[in-house]
């Protein structure tokens, strides 16, 4: 098989390049400065044990690789803001033999919240879904760093619409091989609803910083009970905390100093979008309709769309304005 990575910033450029290393066929799509530089110097990706430098094939769109293949694997690493614009793209292109990507090809959603599944579902035919738990840095255009250990990382993988099948089990096995854990589940939603519980907190380290805080802490837990009770109203399930510290606990641990998560990257390398509308955004979804209040996500999806559309710099807000912010959006729920 060869993966095409759709989208080759921190978690694509790191899966790439660990297949790359395993000797999988891999094509790595980006676009501007980062194409170039991957073109020029290659990928220089840092992993716990040490810095290589993968020199791979770098196409912008399907034009650049003519007709896929019929073996070509899709993984969609792009952020979910992007999603669309990667699905259309990519979805029209034809495949050897007859027949377009969104129909003959797998497509493997590798992305925060549970928005990019759906939106697969109505263009291609076989759509996985993938929770990510690999945390790694992009940066600077060509470098990429993901140091845990002692696996880079964890990827529950599994049919979208629920079941598992061959060619999960077939891609688990590269990703295996590549240094990473991929349990195969009949239930990936179910886990992806639960990693977006923590990912509620990526737009208070993004407007506040990534330092540790109690009032930070206390804020997530507001958010985070916001999102259980609008699963809970929604029947939505979801893996409990044991479940998933019993997955991870011990095999993806982060050296000290490592910088901020996806959504801090974002503002720091002034992309001018941010995820939060399918995160915090996915609890205000739900809360509206299913009648449950989402004051703080609500608070906090708008802090971080502010600091994105206006260019601010990650951390330019203390903790104490953005807890201010969600008391005066609480106390306006419970009057209404």
């Amino acid at each position: 098989m060869r993966y095409i990575i759709i989208g080759a910033g921190a978690v694509g450029a790191t899966v790439g390049g660990r297949l790359a290393r395993a000797g999988k066929e891999v094509v790595l799509v980006a676009r501007g400065e980062h194409a170039e530089a991957l073109r020029a110097d290659g990928l220089r990706l840092t992993t716990a044990d040490g810095t290589h430098v993968h020199r791979l094939p770098v196409a912008t769109g399907p034009a650049d690789l003519g007709t896929l293949r019929r073996d070509d694997v899709l993984l969609l690493t792009v952020k979910t803001q992007h999603t669309i614009d990667a699905l259309d793209t990519w979805g029209d292109a034809e495949v050897a033999g007859g027949g377009t990507a969104a129909q003959r090809l797998p497509v493997f959603c590798l992305q925060n919240g549970v928005e990019s599944e759906r939106l697969a579902l109505r263009r291609f035919a076989r759509v996985y879904g993938v929770c990510v738990w690999l945390p790694s840095t992009f940066l600077r255009p060509g470098v990429v760093s993901a140091l845990c250990a002692p696996l880079t990382g964890i990827l529950h993988l599994g049919a979208a619409a629920g079941g598992s099948d061959r060619m999960a089990d077939r891609v688990a096995a590269d990703l295996t091989t590549a240094g990473f854990e991929a349990p195969v589940v009949d239930d990936v939603m179910r886990w992806k609803y639960a990693k977006l519980l923590g990912n509620l907190g990526n737009a208070i380290q993004a407007t506040t910083g990534p330092e540790s805080h109690p009032a930070k802490a206390a804020l997530l837990r507001r958010a985070v009970e916001e999102g259980e009770a609008a699963f809970a109203a929604a029947g939505i399930a979801h893996a409990s905390r044991a479940e998933q510290a019993e997955a991870r606990d011990g095999k993806v641990d982060q050296p000290p100093g490592v910088r901020g998560g996806s959504s801090w990257q974002s503002l720091a390398r002034r992309t001018g979008s941010i995820e939060a509308d399918y995160l915090n955004g996915e609890v205000s979804l739900l809360g509206r309709l299913h009648g449950v209040p989402t004051p703080v996500n609500d608070v906090l999806r708008h802090a971080a769309n502010i600091f994105a559309r206006k260019g601010l710099p990650p951390g330019a807000m203390s903790v104490e304005d953005l807890t201010a912010l969600a008391d005066e959006a609480a106390a306006r729920a419970a009057a209404s």
